[in-house]
């Protein structure tokens, strides 16, 4: 970070956020440690510049030209120097396919570039998003019973991307496996330093296994990047859809260092990116930050 303007800057627009999005289901903190941090450094508490990056994903609601309301979750990424650089901006939902997704962040990230430089652009993005994003949704085709009753609920799919100072203990890795069969999530684990978890599944399970792994004892463990999908309940044929991982693996790559320790990133790059999880790559190691 270069100087405390950045960060008093930051601290102000996330705080701004949170009282107009005071619920979790509105705006959900991805790493609280982070906040901790810019804070103490903005009041004068710690000498040192934060470590880690403010993330935050916020569910929007957008309407439709046919008068429908489809959620989508909104993931902000603050670099170090924001807003003397751009954010990250990733916008994601069950009514966007892939290809109208990746024309969505193209023109997002034009907007961006043309217009959100040295000032804090939150607002200014979600404005954006609003009035283009339903562009983007996939129309439905008409039936004979297109309607939905009023009764029908909903239900969210969740993909947690979990990273850990590292992951060495074999009974630790044995949890992760037989947590994620219990519980029937899918996704992979990569031991080593660092360790990375991501499970993806019905929200309920996804905060269960969450919650049984952090009671577990780490050196630092977080959840890096947090994806919610509203779903219409008991729909499992749009849950297979939202599914980036057919089951669940521990991933071992390449080793390297004096214990064998480190993976070939490179590797875990194009394992993500086959799955259409490049953009997360980037979360977890700040690629291209300034």
């Amino acid at each position: 970070m270069a100087n405390c303007k950045e960060a008093e800057a930051q601290l102000s627009e996330i705080e701004l956020l949170l009282s107009m999005f005071p619920n979790k289901e509105e705006l959900l903190l991805n790493d609280e440690l982070a906040l901790a941090e810019l804070r103490d450094f903005c009041e004068g508490k710690a000498f040192t510049t934060p470590s880690s990056r403010v993330h935050y994903t916020i569910q929007l609601k957008l309407e439709t030209e046919a008068d429908d309301v489809v959620v989508a979750s909104i993931s902000f990424t603050y670099p170090l120097r924001y807003p003397s650089v751009i954010p990250e901006i990733i916008v994601r939902s069950p009514a966007i396919g892939r290809t109208q997704q990746t024309q969505l962040q193209t023109a997002l990230n034009t907007f961006l570039n043309d217009s959100c430089h040295g000032d804090v652009c939150a607002l200014t993005a979600l404005d954006w998003i609003k009035d283009n994003a339903p562009s983007f949704i996939i129309k439905k085709p008409l039936t004979s019973d297109s309607s939905i009753p009023e009764t029908t609920l909903s239900c969210t799919f969740t993909r947690l991307w979990i990273y850990s100072h590292h992951i060495y203990n074999k009974h630790k890795r044995k949890d992760i496996l037989d947590w994620s069969k219990e519980l029937e999530l899918t996704g992979f684990s990569m031991p080593g330093k660092p360790g990375i978890v991501c499970v993806e599944g019905p929200q309920g399970t996804c905060e269960e296994f969450w919650a049984r792994l952090r009671r577990l004892s780490w050196q630092r463990i977080f959840i890096c990047h947090r994806e919610d999908i509203t779903l219409m309940e008991n729909g499992e044929e749009d849950m297979k859809e939202c599914r980036r991982f057919s089951n669940f693996e521990e991933a071992i790559f390449d080793v390297s260092g004096k214990r064998s320790q480190h993976m070939d990133l490179g590797q875990l790059y194009t394992f993500l990116n086959e799955r259409g999880c490049g953009d997360v790559f980037r979360l977890y190691f700040k690629i291209g930050e300034k």
